[in-house]
């Protein structure tokens, strides 16, 4: 497993990271067989992990907090906040007042008194980014966070927090996590390039685009099998994915990989990546993704790539996975407000 640092920080990271989203209720209910995927990934050369307060209600870190019994100083440990932990208001955000809150509660959980990589798990229009920051340089100097992230910033937001740590002397993002995958190829246009120009690390997540590259079967049958309206081909998105998908496998059996393969290796070949999270949810599944760890791609494959889905290019614009306040709230577009 190759090794890159994270961004500036000095830290040395796998090309792969293990994401635990699937760990407990939201995937891999059997928490054996996690502790056992976080082992093997351990033992193949991956010391990156990647989990949130979020997942699975908190479940997910009580289970990397159990398979790292032992092997904690191995690990850089990354975990997220923002999102709500419960119905109150204020169980959320990136106030600081949740903020100091959210990271004892993680810290709990996984069962460490340091957290490697601390992300905003999305931007937050309610709080200023001066709080945010401030907040989150008490605790890299407290010694409870080791560096700062963000997760899923548009690359205006990712600027702008840039802007203010200089100006206000805080602890600034040293990591940007982006959707990222051959469908969703937004994030080449602003976000990786400003990652680039910042000095951020990247760590990609969904390089297999939520299961449309695992190679499934995608005909009717087989989408029977999977879940919702995701792979419903009506949604004209959808229906474009579909065929991307179709051309990409032609790639990939023509350069005698699997799907998954030519799909993380891609993500890699970015200059911009520093790693691409898997998030495996069983322990066959892992195995499979790590025996394409080392795969490269040459220069005609990835122009092949290019040719089906063009550069900076999303099939479908929910794969960005944020909508900006000024999009989400028609109030905001209305001067006056709603019904005037």
């Amino acid at each position: 497993m190759q090794r890159r640092i994270l961004g500036g920080t000095g830290i040395s990271v796998s090309e792969y990271a293990l994401g635990a989203m699937m760990f407990g209720g939201w995937g891999n209910k059997d928490h054996d067989e996690s502790v056992r995927i976080v082992h093997r990934a351990l033992d193949a050369g991956i010391n990156f992990i990647d989990t949130a307060d979020v997942y699975a209600a908190g479940e997910s870190e009580e289970i990397v907090g159990k398979a790292l019994k032992g092997r904690r100083e191995d690990v850089v440990l990354a975990t997220k906040f923002f999102n709500p932990m419960g119905p109150d208001a204020n169980h959320g955000g990136s106030s600081r007042r949740w903020i100091v809150r959210a990271v004892e509660d993680s810290l709990r959980r996984l069962g460490t008194d340091y957290i490697d990589l601390y992300q905003a798990h999305r931007p937050d229009p309610a709080t200023d980014i001066d709080e945010t920051l401030g907040a989150l340089s008490d605790l890299v100097r407290s010694g409870k966070v080791r560096a700062v992230g963000s997760s899923t910033f548009p690359a205006e937001a990712m600027v702008e927090a840039q802007w203010v740590a200089e100006r206000r002397g805080h602890v600034r993002f040293r990591s940007e996590q982006p959707p990222y995958s051959m469908l969703a190829r937004g994030v080449e246009a602003a976000v990786l390039p400003t990652a680039q120009r910042y000095g951020m690390g990247v760590l990609t997540w969904g390089p297999l685009s939520a299961g449309w590259l695992s190679g499934r079967d995608l005909s009717a049958s087989g989408r029977a099998a999977l879940e919702n309206a995701k792979f419903d081909l009506s949604v004209p998105e959808n229906a474009r994915k579909a065929e991307a998908v179709a051309e990409l496998a032609k790639v990939a059996s023509e350069a005698g990989l699997s799907l998954p393969h030519l799909a993380t290796a891609f993500v890699r070949s970015h200059p911009a990546v520093t790693s691409v999270i898997i998030g495996p949810r069983t322990y066959d599944q892992l195995e499979s993704l790590l025996d394409g760890a080392e795969v490269t791609l040459g220069a005609d494959v990835l122009d092949r790539i290019d040719a089906i889905v063009p550069p900076g290019t999303d099939l479908n614009k929910a794969d960005s996975y944020y909508t900006p306040p000024a999009l989400a709230d028609a109030s905001l577009r209305r001067r006056g407000g709603l019904g005037r």
